[in-house]
């Protein structure tokens, strides 16, 4: 017996005979006759409907819980039971139906000889029904037989390794059939994923033993030919060229069909400025497989847009950033954008002037900017103006830019100290997870350096390098370790004077050490905070999902910021906190005490920093 879908259950109603309509289409006076008697149903309807109706309560006892749940979502006389219009003809139907009900609903999740026992009570004028299932022993999966035709045999087997590997059931897993049929559609999808776009499923068969209760499963797939790209046809575009779409192509025509490429054109179109959405759309012919067409559509947005925002941050409390931008300077679809953003701590502005994305999705813009932040009793004020080129991918991002600081700090100590520096920089990350927003396994790396040269713009001679990581490591199907690392540093012959504050170096905040204040780790000097040259910190973090979408964490961290590393002191803090996987991306609530100023802050952050 093989297991079967869920479909809502309908009442039954006769329906007329070939032999019925014969007669009706003989005698016109019978036919009259017929459609007499069907208004008088319809009326006889109808009025049941004004009866007293038969409110009533349902308890369904039934273990464990996940077929409880079932039951109660999807069985008819649950969920009439929120109506209040339920003849009492209809309430004897739903008693009389629910013993079918609850055998094919359970064997949908692997329960193929439940025992069903309803009881019907009356007490004070109020039907109260229970449903009462033992459900029996749960079918599990005896055996699996992958099989495959086509070419994949010969062309690459590893795609077909990789196909049996995204079949999610194993040997010994409960049978269910929303199970069978994810497994199913998640192999397949591995299969189509590179070369073979037409790929089906040519035979499925899940062979039920009710006496041993047992499932055997046997899937056989046809990846049917290679499908190579073609060239892109765009659809959509009429107020930027068309080869901004060809710029930012990673796809060559003759290549072998791979979903990541897509992916990544996707991606590279929606990280341009010009488009509001983009689809994409490749040919799956099986007798067309070779340049198979790309076909493109993309959603422009307009010259004009003006966005803004409010948020909230534990570190930098609340929040409102805006943001204009004209996407057709000189008429050449240069976009010129002026952006902002005010905080508690930091008050931010910047005017960029950017080139459409060159060869390769190289993006050239000019740009200056202008900070101000106020933090642990340091203020720091900062103007940027320079240029840079950058270029985003699926894995990979690039940045060289050319950025000249003029800083100014103020402290309580002494007088405002100002500092200048042309600094030639390059920077690089690297995303490698499973999963980009909520990601479970893999690592992300950021690094940075520049310099700068005494007498070349520059009040001092200094190197700087910045390195940031995150490891995710999966335990079990439910829990994971986080790692997280950090380390920067600006190299001199002697101290900081002359080198920008905004280039240095503090800890502490929600990112960085938790249990302490937000940049509250530094050189401390009559109550300031002073950025430093040395920054190190790390993180380990174990998180629990107890749902899906809700799970608990504990972690450790510790770090420090420095100006000579033989004075260093660590500042270490531990806490617990909640988890959320939240549709607009991770939602963390942390409680911290830091271990060293003996101190309890909370911390919410949303989303992955970095």
């Amino acid at each position: 017996m093989a297991g079967c879908a869920i479909e809502p259950s309908r009442m039954r109603k006769d329906q007329p005979d070939e032999r019925q309509g014969q007669l009706a289409r003989r005698a016109p006076g019978a036919s009259r006759f017929l459609r007499g008697w069907l208004l008088f149903g319809v009326i006889w309807l109808a009025l049941a409907g004004v009866q007293a109706r038969a409110a009533y309560k349902v308890d369904i006892q039934a273990s464990p819980r996940a077929v409880r749940k079932l039951l109660e979502e999807h069985l008819d006389i649950a969920r009439f039971a929120k109506r209040d219009d339920v003849s009492d003809d209809q309430f004897s139907f739903l008693v009389t139906a629910t013993p079918q009900q609850v055998r094919d609903l359970t064997a949908t999740a692997g329960y193929f000889s439940p025992v069903v026992r309803t009881d019907v009570r009356t007490a004070g004028g109020k039907k109260q029904v229970t449903v009462s299932v033992d459900p029996g022993p749960q079918t599990t999966i005896s055996s699996i037989s992958l099989s495959f035709k086509g070419p994949v045999l010969t062309e690459d087997p590893a795609q077909a390794n990789a196909t049996r590997f995204a079949f999610s059931l194993h040997e010994g897993d409960p049978f269910s059939q929303g199970g069978w049929d994810d497994a199913k559609n998640a192999a397949l999808r591995a299969l189509q994923a590179r070369r073979y776009v037409a790929a089906k499923i040519t035979q499925s068969q899940a062979r039920i033993d009710p006496r041993t209760h047992e499932a055997k499963l046997s899937v056989t797939f046809d990846s049917g030919p290679t499908f190579t790209m073609g060239k892109l046809e765009v659809t959509g575009s009429e107020r930027y060229p068309a080869r901004i779409v060809d710029n930012v192509n990673p796809i060559s025509v003759g290549a072998i069909y791979d979903v990541q490429r897509v992916a990544e054109l996707q991606r590279q179109l929606q990280n341009t400025p010009y488009y509001a959405s983009v689809a994409i759309d490749v040919g799956n012919d099986p007798a067309k497989p070779l340049e198979t067409p790309v076909r493109v559509k993309v959603s422009e947005y307009p010259y004009n847009s003006i966005r803004g925002g409010v948020g909230y941050a534990t570190d930098t409390g609340p929040q409102v950033q805006g943001n204009y931008s004209y996407l057709n300077t000189f008429g050449k679809a240069y976009p010129f954008t002026v952006s902002g953003r005010i905080d508690q701590i930091e008050q931010f502005g910047q005017i960029q002037l950017s080139m459409p994305p060159g060869a390769r999705a190289w993006t050239n813009s000019v740009l200056a900017s202008y900070s101000t932040t106020n933090v642990s009793d340091t203020r720091i004020y900062s103007i940027r103006a320079g240029v840079q080129t950058t270029r985003t991918s699926q894995y990979l991002d690039y940045g060289y830019s050319l950025l000249y600081y003029d800083d100014r700090l103020d402290q309580n100590a002494v007088g405002p100290e100002t500092a200048h520096a042309l600094v030639p920089a390059w920077s690089w990350t690297r995303r490698n997870t499973d999963d980009p927003l909520f990601p479970r396994s893999g690592n992300l790396i950021h690094l940075e350096a520049g310099f700068a040269v005494k007498g070349a713009a520059a009040d001092q001679t200094f190197g700087r390098l910045y390195a940031r990581g995150q490891q995710y490591f999966p335990i079990g199907k439910t829990d994971l370790v986080l790692f997280r690392a950090e380390f920067g540093g600006v190299f001199t012959g002697g101290s900081s004077t002359g080198i920008p504050a905004s280039l240095l170096f503090r800890a502490g905040g929600s990112n960085s050490v938790r249990g302490y204040s937000y940049e509250g780790i530094g050189n401390s000097v009559d109550g300031s905070v002073l950025p430093t040259k040395y920054l190190i910190t790390a993180s380990s973090e174990y998180q629990h999902w107890f749902t899906h979408d809700w799970g608990g964490a504990v972690f450790f961290d510790i770090g420090t910021a420095t100006d000579t590393w033989h004075e260093k002191v660590f500042y270490p803090g531990v806490g617990f906190g909640a988890r959320w996987r939240s549709p607009v991306g991770p939602v963390n609530v942390d409680l911290a005490y830091g271990i060293r100023n003996k101190d309890i802050r909370p911390y919410l952050t949303l989303g992955i920093a970095f």
